[in-house]
């Protein structure tokens, strides 16, 4: 989810009834605390992309930064309850990053594989604009604050849950239609009965969409692992390419000529339905293969 979905989640939460004075700032905070891993993004997308989601979405820094802010809002007292808030803010952020696919490393730094449920998209607008609903009919509506926010968290979860459910059914869907050793369903914006998948079997690997609603699967793609080409094998030695395969869950190298130059792209396959170019690295080596230049697209 996105920094401002996040900050009207602590807002949300704050509507609870919580009486004291900072309160409403330590949820606040607590909610967006996580994503201080923005200020990678000063040293590259590809820098923002491998450490986003990283220690301060993990298991570690969920315990010890809640600490620090219930230290600052309750060193002279109240500690215990400004702690309790503050881990409260920081578990929802963390809980809505681990619904969309993009992957929350919530392990870390004991564990670096990134897990995700797969079930929303990296900003769904249906979360967004219910919590931006809910904030405002506390503002005009003081005395019924409590029950909105209440009943809000209850409809957002019944929602993530009815994803949950739909997701399940599409993979149980896709098995029947599609042979493979695994599969991946991911969502689509704004599409419920929809969804994108891959699957892997072997050396082949097919993307496509599976469709609830009429009971169709169209294959967009179907993909041959190649043996390992020597340029492929240097291309992981840059940067780019490199944070590129610490993000990555299905990347597939593709290498083509273009006049003197030779290309290496690699792509994320679970993103390769958006239009255009994102979540890829690019390798370009020149007729002497000596690399040229190497990009990474966000």
């Amino acid at each position: 989810m996105d920094p401002i979905t996040h900050s009207l989640a602590g807002v949300t939460i704050a509507q609870l009834g919580f009486k004291k004075k900072a309160a409403f700032w330590v949820l606040l905070i607590s909610s967006i605390a996580p994503d201080v891993d923005y200020i990678t993004r000063f040293w590259g997308t590809d820098i923002f992309l491998r450490y986003h989601r990283g220690i301060t979405h993990g298991i570690i820094a969920l315990f010890t930064i809640p600490l620090i802010i219930a230290l600052i809002f309750g060193f002279k007292k109240s500690f215990f309850y400004y702690y309790f808030l503050s881990f409260l803010g920081y578990s929802a952020h963390i809980l809505m990053d681990l619904t969309n696919q993009y992957g929350t490393r919530i392990l870390s730094p004991l564990d670096w594989n990134p897990y995700a449920l797969d079930i929303t998209f990296i900003i769904d607008p249906y979360i967004s604009i219910g919590l931006l609903l809910c904030v405002i009919f506390c503002i005009f509506n003081r005395k019924k604050a409590v029950v909105i926010s209440a009943s809000t968290i209850i409809l957002l979860l019944v929602y993530t849950g009815g994803r949950y459910y739909l997701h399940n059914k599409t993979k149980d869907f896709l098995k029947t239609r599609v042979e493979a050793n695994t599969y991946k369903i991911c969502p689509l914006p704004n599409d419920f009965t929809r969804w994108w998948f891959i699957t892997k079997s072997g050396s082949e690997i097919k993307t496509g969409f599976a469709d609830l609603f009429t009971q169709r699967i169209c294959i967009q793609d179907i993909f041959t692992l190649t043996e390992k080409d020597p340029l492929i094998e240097r291309s992981k030695d840059t940067r780019a390419v490199k944070n590129f395969l610490r993000f990555a869950n299905f990347p597939y190298p593709e290498i083509k000529k273009d006049k003197d130059r030779t290309i290496v792209t690699w792509r994320e396959l679970a993103y390769s339905f958006m239009p255009g170019d994102h979540f890829i690295a690019k390798v370009i080596f020149d007729e002497n293969e000596k690399i040229l230049k190497s990009e990474f697209k966000f």
